[in-house]
């Protein structure tokens, strides 16, 4: 190959400047992958107010991701998962910030990089930043690159940084299928490609959607050894008791955040629920997501304010 490889030493020590010292793209601009790293795409994405997200992989050569059931992908030392966020399509695209995950021998590391207007390269944003973006349809917003120690408050399970997204459930099944062919995957574990395709949602059941929403939006904070286990709540994907999800669970601590409702889900009255109340908010204290938004993602909303009318009052 005349392009030249991916840059193993900067995953694994220091904290390159440069987006581009780490060699993951032969073209940064264009978001063309260098041919060690794999893009892939999750089932449900997260949301980060409206953002387009490019999502890729590097794993060192002659290693492999594991995987059991339907969660985390485990991936080797060395690996790093690099995420782009981008507004606008085609010669109006405009590259904001790209985050890389590294996998180093004392654990993750996380830190983002904003793209310059000139969209030739990405510097380290330690201290995160806030940049005034309008939407196409002339909304203005205030977007946040998270500071480094903002990404570790979502990326972080008891204390540890670790990713969220790649998990088996919400991968697909063709791409996992060409990992393992390429033996970059040891093999397709069991509960892969189970949660819904976002863009098909018309396709899937509202209460799938729903759960599916709350464990990619949610369940990185709301489960045991997440940053807001204190409040009873776990919101993952295989929780099935339905105090935990929140039905007809007061909150651990009334306050504003509650906005006077009485229980985090009141089936069939998504306008009594806190959960909704709290989705439904862009006030600091109140809204959830803390983290990651300034807007309402109007979609999501609907989908579980769907949800809690659907479920049975008795």
């Amino acid at each position: 190959m005349d392009e030249p490889a991916v840059n193993d030493d900067a995953i694994l020590q220091g904290m390159p400047r440069a987006l581009s010292e780490y060699a993951f793209f032969i073209d940064g601009a264009r978001q063309l992958p260098n041919y060690e790293v794999v893009r892939y795409e999750l089932n449900t994405p997260l949301y980060s107010d409206g953002a387009d997200k490019l999502r890729f992989v590097y794993l060192p050569e002659g290693t492999k991701l594991v995987s059991e059931g339907d969660g985390l992908l485990e991936f080797p030392v060395g690996s790093a998962i690099v995420k782009t966020f981008a507004f606008g399509s085609g010669e109006n695209r405009q590259l904001i910030e790209t985050r890389v995950l590294l996998h180093r021998s004392d654990g993750w590391l996380a830190l983002p990089y904003r793209w310059n207007t000139e969209q030739t390269e990405a510097t380290l944003a330690l201290a995160g930043a806030r940049i005034a973006l309008t939407w196409p349809d002339g909304e203005e917003i205030s977007y946040r690159i998270p500071n480094k120690n903002q990404c570790k408050a979502c990326h972080s399970k008891q204390g540890a940084v670790i990713p969220i997204g790649p998990k088996a459930r919400n991968l697909d099944r063709d791409w996992l299928t060409m990992m393992e062919e390429e033996r970059r995957l040891w093999s397709v574990p069991q509960g892969a490609d189970t949660l819904p395709v976002w863009s098909n949602a018309e396709q899937f059941e509202t209460a799938a959607l729903a759960r599916a929403y709350l464990d990619v939006n949610c369940a990185h904070c709301h489960q045991p050894g997440g940053g807001a286990s204190n409040s009873g709540l776990d919101l993952r994907w295989e929780q099935d008791d339905p105090v935990k999800l929140g039905l007809r669970k007061p909150p651990v601590a009334a306050g504003r955040g509650a906005g006077g409702h009485a229980v985090s889900i009141a089936p069939g009255d998504p306008s009594a629920s806190i959960m909704v109340y709290r989705m439904s908010s862009t006030e600091a204290g109140i809204a959830m997501p803390e983290l990651g938004r300034s807007t309402n993602d109007h979609d999501g909303i609907a989908v579980v304010r769907k949800w809690i009318e659907e479920m049975p009052t008795s």
